[in-house]
């Protein structure tokens, strides 16, 4: 049995996100993914102006005048969401830590999915794959990730990005829309990731603390690796120290970017104090124009 309090957290975000999908993105995720290709829809009679070469030579030898062969998009889509669910989501220094907000977007996508009549996996990972769910459709399917995305609790507390993409690729057979959610403070996957975004059409979602670009004056503190362990003590009062931390932080943002940008990988970058509605409707409002 769920427990009460879960069930209540569950149907909170279900209604805060189906209106965010309603509200937001009415119109936008069908229009910026394309289908998995052309599907014959019916034959019909040739009409000046009609490409050539979709006419049906067999329909026409036996009809005895043109007709043309019909082909409408293939709409439905499989959606993968990808979650990092290591140590390092486990921070948050202003409404909320960075896996609950990935988890509401998880929910925001999968709803956004369900309305397009797409099916929807997810796969949890941190240093080993930590869960598959296999895709699906429904809205019992929905919730599941949606309470998996918010309550599983991982063995794993690293980050192993290129095995999430493996096993991506092993567990799918076409084409898929896929969403990683991640800080992305990994190394070493940017060969995996421009390898499989030439079979799947992958989207990047970083999600960022204010606290991991600014660091606050707040004297002397001892910081822990939350996926290693490893501690070490500082002293934030030091005014050098502060700018050396900003200027890191956001070289390492910086280069994050540059690398999606090197291999055609769309992305969105999530703060964890804004909207993530906000960031979320700005992607997919550029990517529509793009697409057009």
């Amino acid at each position: 049995m769920i427990p009460k309090e879960i069930l209540k957290q569950i149907k909170r975000i279900q209604i805060t996100t189906s209106r965010i999908v309603t509200d937001v993105f009415a119109g936008q995720y069908h229009s910026v993914f394309k289908g998995k290709g052309m599907e014959f829809d019916e034959v019909r009679e040739y009409f000046p102006g009609d490409d050539v070469r979709s006419i049906d030579w067999n329909v026409t030898a036996r009809m005895g005048h043109p007709f043309i062969k019909k082909f409408v998009e293939e709409r439905e889509l499989t959606v993968m969401i990808l979650l990092d669910m290591s140590g390092s989501s486990y921070f948050g220094t202003v409404h909320k830590l960075k896996r609950q907000i990935a988890a509401e977007i998880c929910s925001v996508l999968a709803f956004a999915a369900i309305k397009n009549n797409d099916r929807v996996g997810f796969i949890g990972f941190t240093d080993r794959i930590e869960l598959f769910v296999p895709p699906r459709k429904g809205l019992r399917h929905i919730l599941r990730i949606v309470r998996e995305a918010l309550y599983f609790k991982p063995q794993g507390k690293g980050t192993d990005i290129p095995q999430a993409i493996e096993y991506l690729n092993r567990v799918t057979t076409r084409k898929t829309v896929t969403f990683i959610l991640s800080d992305f403070y990994a190394a070493d996957f940017k060969q995996p990731l421009s390898v499989s975004n030439k079979r799947h059409d992958i989207v990047t979602i970083t999600i960022t603390d204010p606290k991991e670009i600014d660091l606050p004056n707040v004297g002397i503190v001892k910081f822990t690796d939350a996926e290693t362990g490893e501690g070490t003590v500082v002293d934030t009062a030091d005014t050098r120290f502060r700018k050396e931390y900003k200027k890191n932080a956001l070289e390492k943002f910086a280069e994050r970017k540059k690398l999606f940008q090197s291999i055609n990988v769309d992305t969105v970058d999530i703060r964890t104090d804004s909207s993530y509605a906000r960031s979320l409707f700005t992607f997919f409002k550029m990517r529509g124009r793009r697409m057009r």
